[in-house]
């Protein structure tokens, strides 16, 4: 880490011509994680439940204040810089990740918090696409940093609200407030088990100590991911209206129902609604189970529980793709793999699987060949580390 902090303090003195003459003695560094969700697959939009983990991948921010309100920013990953005005703030149609800091100071400031101009170079290793949440530690990150730069008085759960109004309202992806809660809140080798209405949270042992999390990343992200992931919400929206509509009580999302209700009014809706209703309700559940699960120790439950997520996320939700389904296939062949499912919206990106710790090195190589045989893509396959949620770093 200490070599990562003194390449972003000789980077700031490279890009922004002003500050080669100066010591970096004013520099703070701050990260936010990105996440894998275990099991809740497209039910925090639904108010329903999700089990995720703060992972070892990050988004870094070192950054210092002006006495403006003029923010700078490069990014390492895209080897470009932004800049933008605090009190002259506005979508750009070119660069588009300097939204998500922008979305962010707009958010804070419309919320009453005071904020000066910063200059930030930041840098990461959450691979963008592969469904491991890399907006949401940049968002989270991003917000941080202008909370500690400015002194702000803000709490966590405030914060992973300010990130998510970002999201659904500046950048525009309609998303529920599981990545950012996560990235916020997140604790070392725990999982947390969220209710994405009340923002409730458990936190719990994630796996034990004889297994892992891998990721493995199928290199693939499809064209029709956004488009599809605002068609899903659509349709559920379409059942909350149906059943707001027909049943004796308010219905404000898919949470609100139960399986015996969309059981008697399954003939009068489209057989697709119904589809996506039945995965939401069902996922629910499994959610439910695999927290009781990992809690008992039951590890071979929790993994069965998150493979039948994933092929009711292929079959009934429909936002797999040949890539993830393979990825699964071939990960369920290695005995010791507990579980595997798609993880993030779909379409491409990555899975997750809980791996026994003795055949991680047989599961990077079988899973590695076998879909590099049939795909003729060479697959990120990483071992991940369960840890803290947001913070700055000391140098």
């Amino acid at each position: 880490m200490p070599d990562r902090l003194e390449n972003l303090a000789d980077i700031m003195k490279t890009v922004f011509a002003d500050k080669k003459s100066r010591a970096d003695s004013a520099l703070k560094y701050f990260r936010a994680p990105g996440r894998v969700n275990l099991i809740g697959g497209h039910t925090d939009y639904n108010d329903g439940f999700v089990l995720p983990v703060a992972i070892d991948r990050e988004i870094v921010l070192a950054a210092e204040l002006r006495s403006d309100k003029k923010v700078r920013a490069y990014s390492c990953n895209f080897a470009e810089q932004a800049s933008f005005q605090l009190d002259d703030i506005a979508y750009d149609e070119e660069v588009n990740w300097i939204n998500y800091i922008q979305g962010i100071a707009y958010f804070l400031q419309e919320a009453g918090y005071r904020l000066q101009g910063m200059d930030a170079v930041i840098a990461g290793d959450v691979p963008v696409g592969a469904g491991l949440s890399s907006s949401a530690a940049l968002e989270v990150s991003t917000a941080v940093t202008f909370s500690r730069l400015n002194r702000l008085d803000i709490d966590r759960i405030s914060l992973a609200r300010i990130c998510r109004r970002a999201e659904n309202e500046f950048v525009g992806v309609k998303c529920g407030i599981m990545d950012q809660f996560i990235s916020a809140l997140g604790r070392k080798n725990s999982a947390m088990f969220l209710d994405c209405r009340t923002e409730e949270f458990e936190l719990l042992p994630a796996a034990g100590e004889d297994f892992k999390i891998v990721v493995a990343d199928t290199g693939v992200e499809h064209n029709l991911a956004s488009s599809a992931y605002n068609k899903r919400q659509q349709q559920c929206q379409e059942a909350v209206r149906y059943f707001d509509r027909w049943l004796e009580k308010p219905v404000k999302a898919l949470r609100d129902i139960n399986p015996a209700e969309l059981a008697e009014h399954r003939e009068k809706l489209p057989e697709i609604i119904e589809r996506r209703c039945r995965h939401v309700l069902e996922e629910n559940e499994r959610v439910r189970e695999c927290l009781q699960a990992l809690k008992a120790g039951q590890i071979k439950r929790a993994g069965k529980l998150i493979t039948l997520s994933h092929e009711s996320l292929r079959d009934l939700y429909e936002v797999s793709c040949e890539e993830l389904d393979l990825m699964v296939e071939l990960a369920l062949e290695v005995e010791g793999t507990m579980g595997a499912r798609m993880t993030g919206a779909g379409f491409g990106g990555g899975t997750v699987n809980l791996v026994k710790k003795e055949v991680i090195e047989e599961f990077r190589e079988f899973v590695g060949s076998g879909y590099r045989q049939k795909t003729g893509i060479d697959p990120d396959i990483y071992v991940c580390d369960i840890v803290e949620g947001a913070g700055e770093l000391q140098k």
